[in-house]
């Protein structure tokens, strides 16, 4: 493949990844928190079900190790088993600040990827992984919790997120 090709398809997945994470997950989850007070954030149905702040604290975990540290060559700082076992409240205000934070970190990290970083394997957690797989993990992983996310709030309130206000 010719290196201009190349840069086109590198330009296209960067200009994806950061619609998919920046201009619709985040914006999502946020818009979701701001529906629920602290304690509905951290509500739990059973043991086995997390709540939406567990997913929140997860995703921000999950986001930093496998594209800001596994891409972006930033330690890997990340403690798994709290974003699962964290009872809150932490509260909405403070989750909303570090998903913008996190926001900021996508930026910066996808705003640095070169072609070569697509198809270089990178260690990610027990995975040998190129970059251009840990983009789409990344991807579709947030978009899967943020699914959860608006289930949960659209289940306990009753209400149209409205995410696509432009389409009848």
């Amino acid at each position: 493949m010719s290196n201009e090709k190349s840069e086109y398809l590198l330009a296209a997945l960067k200009k994806e990844a950061e619609k998919r994470l920046l201009e619709e997950g985040i914006p999502r989850i946020i818009k979701c928190l701001s529906k629920l007070s602290d304690e509905e954030i951290w509500f739990r149905p059973n043991e086995e079900t997390v709540s939406i702040g567990n997913l929140c604290l997860h995703l921000c975990g999950n986001v930093r190790q496998w594209l800001i540290s596994g891409l972006g060559n930033k330690p890997d700082i990340r403690n798994r088993p709290i974003e699962f076992s964290e009872r809150g409240p932490i509260p909405v205000a403070k989750l909303s600040l570090d998903l913008n934070k996190l926001g900021v970190e996508i930026k910066e990290t996808i705003a640095s990827i070169t072609v070569d970083d697509l198809v270089t394997k990178r260690a990610v957690q027990i995975y040998e992984e190129d970059g251009l797989s840990i983009i789409v993990h990344v991807i579709e992983h947030f978009s899967y919790h943020v699914g959860q996310i608006t289930f949960a709030v659209k289940s306990r309130k009753n209400v149209d997120m409205e995410y696509y206000p432009e389409i009848e």
